[in-house]
Order: structure tokens, then sequence, then C-alpha cells
């Protein structure tokens, strides 16, 4: 009954915003019920984290100690991001940037993506895991179009047409699966043979030749849907054009949903072929990525462009821990998709914010933030900070933790490359950063509305604390780690 009921929160919630039109009490109940998915995660939790594992709907969903911590996850992110949405949705009806029938519709489509990337973390069929990433496309492809202007809709068919593709490669690579696993000594027939759990039953008998092929396919599909490169050009067009509550769902959780399904598919392949083929996988897309994202940052003149390639740095260092895969590697990776979706989810919901009060997010077009808006400017100067792994936030923590990692299993090489690119990375955003929020101004200070102000310190200070003492969450981190790790 848990799992169920934290689907159908979400579900029952769209269905109310949907027939009620919006108003700010629809808005705010949206806001209890991402409290309350973020409670029943917690809850789902506590029940996992001794191993036990959970089932609803005769094995169809199932949740252990991974689903219940990426649960968290989604319910952490999208607390922040459904204030905020109040925030987006009134002043764009204030403006006439939106009908109260299309806020209506940005409500229902959250929810329902909200619902999707529930269903995936927490799906035991792989093929239903698949479905619910492909619906979390449908649902998100609205939702970078909100604005309607030609910018934002050629954002959303690009992001539609690329992840399309993706997905559809993660279908064939799901299918080559099913095909070794019906043919393995110990098989169940049927849809069950899709069952992750079944496939770990029977991994050691796998062909390993089908097993080699499916989970290529896998990688390069779900690895769209992260935003690997060279498969990430999508990323920082939806990610720049989508209103900031859903770049921050988007960055802050979807990329990690999909990075989940890997995992899933990463522990299944280690069984049947041993840890090298995956590694060498995720060295390849996870280098691949960090140092496509610091050439990329370099010139960036965007704000939410530079966030939006961040990501893809932050992909990479999550990529190369899992390579490493042992338990500690993977503890600290879960812990990077914590700490990157709440820092990034600051910094995107606080970008909406500059963008509703200074009209542009073109970096140079806002100079001294710190001046002008003291409080918006800290908030961003403390997201950046956490972003870039500087302590006390918990990236810095999870990035110490992934690369001893990677030392530990003989990745040296990989986390010294990393290490260079992750300087670049520095220079780079810290350059930016300085341009955005330091300098002169002889405007009058303006403060920031507290709806904006207080659950963004919040985030941050959840980002210090987990940073400090990870012990809220270390007996799960560690729990949720050995479903997938050696």
């Amino acid at each position: 009954m848990l799992i169920i009921a934290v689907i159908a929160v979400p579900l029952v919630s769209a269905v109310a915003a949907a027939v009620v039109p919006w108003r700010r009490g629809i808005g705010w109940a949206m806001v209890a019920s991402s409290t309350a998915v973020l409670g029943l995660g917690v809850a789902l939790a506590v029940k996992t984290e001794r191993h036990r594992a959970v089932g609803a709907l005769a094995g169809v969903l199932r949740a252990d100690a991974l689903s219940a911590f990426m649960t968290i996850v989604i319910g952490a992110i999208l607390l922040l991001a459904s204030i905020q949405s109040l925030r987006y949705l009134a002043v764009g009806i204030t403006r006439g940037e939106h009908t109260i029938r299309h806020a209506s519709l940005y409500t229902v489509l959250i929810q329902l993506f909200v619902a999707c990337m529930l269903t995936a973390v927490l799906a035991n069929n792989l093929g239903a895991l698949w479905i619910a990433v492909e619906a979390t496309t449908i649902a998100t492809t609205f939702l970078v179009g909100h604005r309607r202007n030609d910018k934002a809709l050629e954002a959303s068919w690009k992001y539609l047409v690329i992840c399309s593709v993706g997905i559809a490669l993660a279908f064939l690579g799901t299918v080559f699966l099913y095909f070794a696993a019906l043919h393995a000594p110990g098989h169940v027939s049927g849809a069950a043979a899709l069952d992750w759990t079944s496939l770990m039953r029977v991994s050691h008998h796998l062909d390993p030749a089908v097993v080699r092929l499916a989970m290529a396919l896998v990688i390069l599909g779900y690895g769209t849907k992260v935003g690997f490169a060279p498969l990430h050009s999508w990323l920082p067009d939806a990610h720049s054009q989508a209103p900031a509550p859903v770049s921050a769902l988007m960055s802050g959780v979807l990329l990690s949903v999909a990075f989940y399904a890997i995992l899933r598919f990463k522990a299944v392949a280690d069984a049947a072929l041993g840890p090298g083929y995956f590694r060498t996988v995720l060295l390849v897309a996870g280098l691949g990525s960090l140092f496509a994202a610091a050439s990329l940052l370099l010139a960036q003149r965007d704000l939410k462009r530079m966030l939006a390639y961040s990501s893809l740095e932050h992909m990479g260092l999550i990529a190369l821990g899992a390579a490493a895969g042992s338990t500690l590697a993977i503890a600290a990776v879960l812990l990077h998709i914590l700490g990157h979706g709440i820092a990034k989810a600051v910094l995107f919901l606080a970008s909406g914010e500059i963008l509703i009060v200074e009209g542009t997010t073109d970096i140079g077009g806002i100079p001294a933030l710190l001046t002008r808006r003291p409080l918006l400017g800290g908030i961003f100067g403390f997201g950046i900070v956490a972003l870039l792994g500087m302590p006390p936030f918990s990236l810095f923590v999870s990035e110490l933790n992934m690369i001893r990692a990677e030392l530990q299993v003989g990745l040296g090489w990989a986390a010294a490359l990393s290490l260079v690119a992750m300087a670049i990375v520095f220079v780079a955003v810290t350059h930016h950063g300085r341009r955005l929020l330091l300098g002169r101004s002889d405007e009058a200070q303006t403060s920031t509305s507290r709806l904006v102000a207080i659950p963004l310190v919040g985030g941050l200070a959840i980002c210090a604390i987990l940073g400090i003492s990870a012990w809220p969450l270390q007996s799960l981190l560690y729990a949720a780690a050995s479903v997938v790790g050696r």
C-alpha cells in the first residue's frame, strides 16, 4: 500500500488540478502534495533500510533501499520546485504571459511528470521502467515549451526528437536482455522475465554476447536521457527555455532517474559479464562528458545554459563513480545525486527569480547582483560554491569519496583526468559568477520575496548539513549502495 500511495499522491493531485481552475490555494495544495511525497519516501526508506524490499501489484512494483532513496530525492526537489511554481505562475498571470487555464495545464503536467519518475524508480519490471521514462519525455516536452515562444517550441521539439531516439535504443536494449533471459537456464517465462529480481537470479547464465549488445544499446539510450556527451545537445536548449521549476526538476531529478535505470542494468551486466565491460563504457561516457562540459562552460553567456552544462559535468562525475562500482563508490554517487539535485534546484530556481526581476538571464546584463539584491545574490553565490564541490557542502564529501573509491580499484588515472576537468570548470564558473555577482551599482538595494528566499536558503542549509555529517542518511546510503554495488 505504501508504494501505491507514493505514486497515487501526484496522480490525485493532477486530477484535482485538472478539475479545479488554478488559484493560489491550488498551488499550496500542490506544495502539500509534494510534502506528502517526501514524507512517504522517508517512510519507505525506514521500511526498506534493513535490506527488506516491499512489493505491490503482484511484484510489478517493488521498493528496496535504492528505490526509497530515489523517492526521497524526487520528493525533496519537488517540494522546492512546487513552492517556486507559486511565484512563477502568479507573476505570469499578473503579467498576462499565460492564462488560468495555461497555469492549470502546467500544474497537471508537473504532477504527471513526477508520477512517471516515481513509477520508474519503484518499478521492478525493466519494461515498466522503460515505459515510465518514456512517459516523462511526453510530459516534459510540453513543459519545456510552456512559454510558447519560438525558442521554447524549438527546444521542446529538439528535446522530443533526440530523447525519443535515445529511448528507442533503450527499448531495443531491453528487448535483447529479455531475449537473453528467455534462453537462460531456469528463466521465468512471460513478462516476469524482465523483472529485475528475476534477471539478477539468472544473470550468471545469460548469453554474454547478447548481454554486451543489450548493454551497449541501454547506455546509449538512457545515456541520452542522462545527457552524456555527445548525446547532450538537447540539454542546454531545454533547460534554458523551460520554466525555472521545470529546469530544477529536469536537471535535479530526471537526469538522475535515467542514471538510476543505468545502475539497475549495470548490476545485471556485472553479474553476467564481470565489471570490466560496463566499467569501460562508463569511463568513456564520464570522461567525455566532463571534458565536453569543461570546454563548453568557458564561453557561456547565459545563466541557465551555464547551469545546464554544469549538469553535464556532474553526470560525468557520477558515471566515473559508478565505474568504480564498490559500495563506497555507489554510496558516494547517491550522495552526489542528492547534493547535486538540491544545489542545482536552488540555482535554477534562483535564476528563475533573477529572470522575473531582471528580465534576462544574460550574465553580462545582470551586473553587481550582490550589491543590488544582496539576499538573492547571496543565495546564488552560495549555490555556486555548493555546486563547485567546496566545503562544507555535501558535494565536497561525495566527490572526495568517489575519488577515494576510484583510487582503491586502480582508476587513479581517471580520477586525475577528472580533477583536471573539474579545475577547468571551477575557473570557468567562478569567472562567470564573479561577473554576475560582483561590482558596484548606484541602484538602491531591493529585497527578495520570502516565498523565494526561505526554501532556497533551507535547501542550501540541508546541503551544508549533509556535508558536515551524513548521519541522517548514512545507513540508508550504504543499504541503497549494496543493492547494486559490489
